[in-house]
Formats: structure tokens, C-alpha cells, sequence
């Protein structure tokens, strides 16, 4: 019998392996993987010896809790196969953006469905992951929940305001790789060489992610402070607010919600 089953093996249920492998919540022994590409089941056997299947019904019926982590499209054909191997003592753990508990409840009546909304991050224990249960034990909750901060930081919302995470954090390193993108080729074009410019580039989002999040201040608070009178930071802003770069990203956040919204009907 296996703690974790994951059916759906590509790069957010490796994340899912490797933060529950590397936080020691649960040994290797206790994960077993399923996929529709028997080369990424070898992949992720040989990497971190994890148990491998062709098989969704193994997974399902040798596992207490099993992540769901295939394509929104591929729902109906993964689980209307297995679903009778769902028993009531298994709790099964949706990754899938924009479906709700309560389509997945359409197909499976009897375990416990939690629906999560992790990013990419997850893959070194980085994660933002919004969680919103069904009606669930206590005990069972507190359970799933520390299996879930192995993968990062975590902050639970009702399921109407997932669309809004997915939006928000589930797609939100592609908005924040392309922000460093941008200040590499801005490093590189005043002479930097790639490796000094993606050096200085990724330490300064580090840093500034990381000042905001221990100081708890309001980042317009911070941004303040860096602007000196006539500085060449209040320059640089002048542009960026002419360039609508806030406005882009609520936009952006908007349009990724919008999306998880219509992949739910």
C-alpha cells in the first residue's frame, strides 16, 4: 500500500514527487506514479525512486491519496474508468485548473475531493498553492494540508476565488520569468554580459519578493523609499507607469482567470 499516488506524471506531478521526497513527508516507497508516457514513468522512477505504473486503477486502489494532475480535458476519460476503485476512505487531490469539486463529484461519489491550485515553483519547494475543501475531518484537513506545505507556501480560499488564484499565482512566474527576461536583455543592451545581467537580474527579484514578504509592507511603501528626488529609479518608473506595466499585469491576472472560468463550463 502507497501513502501518495499520482496519476498524470509531467512537470506539476514531479513537483509534487520532489517537494514530498525532499520536506521527508513521505519516503519514496510510499509514492507510486502513473502516466501516459511510459517514458516519463521510467523517468521518474530511475530520478527518485518512486514506484511506476501504467495502470490509473493500481494507483487508485493501492493509495490512501491520490493528485490528480492531467489535462483539464483528459477529466472525464481518466476517471470514469477507475472510478469505482474511489472508495470512501480516499481522498483525492484535483490539480487541475478551472474544474470544480463539483463537476469531479459528478463522476466520483465516494472520496474525499480537495481541489488545489499549485505553480511551478512547487518543483523546489516554492510554491503559492490555493486549496478549498469540501466538508472534511478535521484530522483528515490537518493531514492534507501538511502534505501540501512540502510544496511551498499555502492559503486556503473558497473554491468561487480559485479562478482568481489560478489567475493570480498559478500562472504568475510565466508573468514574473518574463519581467526578469526583461531586465537581463535591459543589462545586456547597456553591456552586461548574459551571466553578470541574469546574476544581478534574479537576485534583485529575490530580494525584493523576499523584503516584501518580511517586512509586510505595502510594496508602493518600498518602492517609495528606492525613489530618491530627481533619482534615476523615479525616472525608470516614470516609464514603466507610461508603458502600463501595473495596468498590464491586472489585465494579465484578469484574462488568466477569465480562462480558468470558462474551463470549468
Amino acid at each position: 500500500m502507497f501513502k501518495i499516488g499520482i496519476i498524470g506524471a509531467g512537470n506539476m506531478g514531479e513537483a509534487i514527487v520532489r517537494g514530498l521526497i525532499e520536506k521527508n513527508v513521505v519516503k519514496s516507497t510510499e509514492i507510486i506514479v502513473s502516466d501516459i508516457d511510459p517514458d516519463r514513468i521510467s523517468y521518474l522512477v530511475e530520478k527518485y525512486n518512486v514506484a511506476g505504473s501504467s495502470s490509473n486503477k493500481r494507483v487508485v486502489e493501492n493509495s490512501e491519496i491520490i493528485f490528480l494532475s492531467v489535462k483539464p480535458k483528459d477529466l472525464e476519460k481518466t476517471l470514469e474508468p477507475i472510478k469505482d476503485s474511489f472508495t470512501q476512505d480516499k481522498v483525492l487531490i484535483s490539480v487541475l485548473a478551472g474544474i470544480k469539486i463539483e463537476k469531479i463529484r459528478k463522476i466520483l461519489e465516494k472520496p474525499v475531493i480537495v481541489r488545489i491550485m499549485p505553480n511551478t515553483p512547487a518543483l523546489i519547494g516554492e510554491g503559492a498553492i490555493g486549496v478549498s475543501f469540501e466538508e472534511i475531518d478535521e484530522n483528515k484537513k490537518l493531514e492534507i494540508l501538511n502534505i501540501l506545505n512540502a510544496l511551498g507556501v499555502v492559503v486556503e480560499v473558497e473554491e468561487f476565488l480559485m479562478d482568481v488564484v489560478t489567475g493570480l499565482s498559478g500562472s504568475g512566474p510565466a508573468y514574473v520569468f518574463m519581467f526578469i527576461e526583461g531586465l537581463i536583455q535591459g543589462g545586456i543592451k547597456g553591456g552586461l554580459s548574459y551571466p553578470q545581467a541574469k546574476e544581478l537580474a534574479v537576485q534583485t527579484v529575490l530580494g525584493a519578493a523576499k523584503l516584501v514578504k518580511e517586512l509586510d509592507e505595502h510594496p508602493a511603501v518600498l518602492r517609495d523609499k528606492v525613489s530618491s528626488p530627481a533619482g534615476t529609479t523615479i525616472y525608470a518608473l516614470h516609464i514603466l507607469e507610461e508603458k502600463g506595466l501595473k495596468d498590464a499585469v491586472i489585465s494579465a491576472v484578469e484574462e488568466a482567470t477569465k480562462r480558468s472560468k470558462e474551463l470549468s463550463k
